[in-house]
């Protein structure tokens, strides 16, 4: 019969192989998921009147920003990469030039998008980080977009800890747009503009 020792080192051992095997499958993981953002379009052709369709290419224009990624009836359409002159960068899904689809959105104060996108602009789900050089440094929103503003169910929290969670329309907390109205919180009229606004939102179409 094994002594405690010998259990010891046999489950010491699988211990061992269960965590060379983690790393064997995180390593399989990486190496899939980098293969699946590559494109499997073919590369396109070069020169300039060439007609960049189902193909995969990088275009730089004469102000300095360039975009890699995928292309369709000369227009950016499918993954890829721009970057901006200014220095802000998109990753992600495009349509017809536009961002459209999931992606992420860096910008050159350090503000970060990661969400949806659509006609270019945020809409959808999607989280924004202020950065340290933008006037809402520390600030973080989590929730719904509307044509590039905040509209839906979301939360804000503010850098000193301080949060509203709720419902927002066309960039404003709803309760905040029922006090610019006039109406005292805890008041009935205040409440019924909220639940008003609420049912609003909840109605639209996105």
């Amino acid at each position: 019969m094994p002594n405690l020792t010998q259990c010891f080192f046999k489950l010491l051992k699988q211990h061992v192989n269960i965590n060379k095997m983690k790393k064997l499958l995180l390593i399989i993981l990486i190496i899939v998921v980098g293969n699946a953002t590559a494109s499997s379009l073919p590369d396109c052709p070069s020169g300039t009147s060439a007609r960049l369709h189902n193909c995969f290419g990088t275009y730089t224009w004469t102000n300095g920003e360039k975009y890699v990624g995928e292309w369709k009836d000369d227009n950016m359409h499918g993954q890829g990469t721009y970057n901006y002159a200014s220095g802000a960068k998109y990753v992600g899904e495009l349509k017809d030039n536009k961002r459209n689809g999931q992606g992420t959105n860096t910008w050159d104060n350090g503000d970060t998008y990661v969400g949806e996108f659509k006609d270019d602009k945020q809409h959808g789900q999607g989280t924004h980080t202020y950065g340290e050089n933008s006037d809402w440094a520390g600030d973080k929103y989590i929730g719904e977009y509307k044509d590039g503003k905040r509209h839906g169910q979301g939360a804000y929290t503010f850098a000193n800890g301080r949060y509203q969670r709720g419902y927002y329309m066309n960039g404003v907390y709803v309760p905040t747009i029922c006090e610019n109205m006039g109406l005292t919180k805890g008041t009935e009229s205040f409440g019924q503009c909220v639940l008003e606004l609420i049912k609003e939102i909840n109605e639209e179409e996105f």
